[in-house]
């Protein structure tokens, strides 16, 4: 079956075409010289959505029905005056369920959210997260203060997590009216005073797992996490096979809740990977031990991955570094190159 890879990178937006023969062919850029954060194309309906960003226009959201032939800009994207806060950056759009077709959500800095109901044409913030009582405590990581990403529960359509860095997670019961910390058991190393704070942890990814909802994931700043009661308490899974608790990749296989993928990074001092290796690190036992899988990567190598930068489905994971080169592999099986010499590649996503 083939896939496209839908790469958002510093200079615009590129599609990797994969054909039977596990090869891969790329298009022409589109959106040529925008900062593509996060690009996705929406399984319901085949609309590309890029979280696109520049100098001049700001954060915006585009929109193609056609492959990316033509372009709209969303409407709406904005902060309420009373806020006391203005829209920076787009970093992360999320089409809804099945059984929304007009829903997309849409995060931002500084840690807001957007939810629209007529297929990201415009859009509305999310009061509850806007107004959160802990904000005051939410800090900027070293990327801004920033909603990174969204999270659905497949079985209940009101049930969504957020991402910030950092502040931590946030789980909804209620469509986004009303959010509530889920943080509980997750570090914040760098608050020695309170390690475990409700508020404050630096998220890096987190992930619902697609065919088990009750069971999420998150790579952090602090460590990789697997909760088993919907983010209600969080177990940590580093140290046992992994070389450092440092990264921002996450991948999971969506038929197998006990698989994750991280691609471990020296910390935040040093963000290259591990062991002068560009290594990936699979779990096959829900973060009891880890194993390196690197057959088909280069050696050595320094690389970055980014938050946005690993995606996943269910024939396998894909995943593309700030030096322009794309990976992919099925769940079992050898890396390939999909491409190379690409703009700094800030985010991958996989789509039939």
């Amino acid at each position: 079956m083939s896939r496209t890879i839908v790469v958002g990178t510093r200079k615009g937006l590129f599609l990797i075409r994969e054909d039977d023969d596990d090869g891969y062919a790329l298009d022409p850029p589109l959106l040529a010289g925008w900062e593509v954060l996060h690009a996705v194309r929406d399984p319901r309906d085949g609309t590309l959505f890029a979280c696109t960003n520049s100098f001049v226009h700001g954060g915006q959201l585009h929109r193609s029905k056609d492959d990316g032939e033509t372009w709209e800009i969303a409407e709406g994207l904005g902060l309420p005056e009373e806020s006391g806060l203005k829209l920076g950056k787009t970093w992360h759009v999320e089409p809804g369920l099945a059984s929304q077709p007009g829903v997309v959500w849409l995060g931002a800095e500084p840690a807001c959210l957007f939810r629209s109901e007529d297929g990201g044409a415009t859009f509305t913030p999310v009061q509850g997260l806007l107004e959160h009582p802990t904000r005051d405590r939410w800090q900027p990581g070293a990327g801004g203060l920033i909603c990174h990403s969204i999270t659905l529960d497949r079985d209940d359509p009101e049930r969504l997590y957020v991402g910030i860095s950092a502040a931590g997670v946030f789980r909804s019961d209620d469509g986004g009216t009303s959010w509530a910390p889920a943080n509980k058991g997750t570090a914040a190393d760098f608050m020695p005073d309170d390690p475990y704070p409700e508020v404050g942890q630096c998220v890096h990814k987190v992930h619902v797992h697609p065919g088990r909802p009750e069971r999420l994931w998150q790579q952090n700043h602090c460590g990789v996490y697997r909760s088993d009661d919907r983010g209600r308490s969080w177990e940590r899974l580093d140290g046992n096979g992994l070389p450092s608790d440092f990264g921002f990749g996450l991948g999971l296989h969506p038929d197998d809740p006990d698989v994750a993928y991280v691609i471990p990074e020296h910390g935040a001092g040093n963000r290259v990977t591990t062991d002068d290796r560009l290594g990936v690190y699979k779990t096959t036992d829900a973060g009891a031990s880890w194993r390196l899988e690197s057959n088909g990567l280069p050696e050595p190598a320094w690389s970055v991955i980014l938050r946005e930068g690993m995606d996943f489905d269910a024939f396998g994971v894909a995943f593309g570094t700030q030096s322009g080169f794309v990976y992919a592999r099925p769940h079992e099986g050898r890396w390939v190159e999909a491409a190379r010499h690409l703009p700094p590649v800030l985010s991958v996503s996989l789509s039939a």
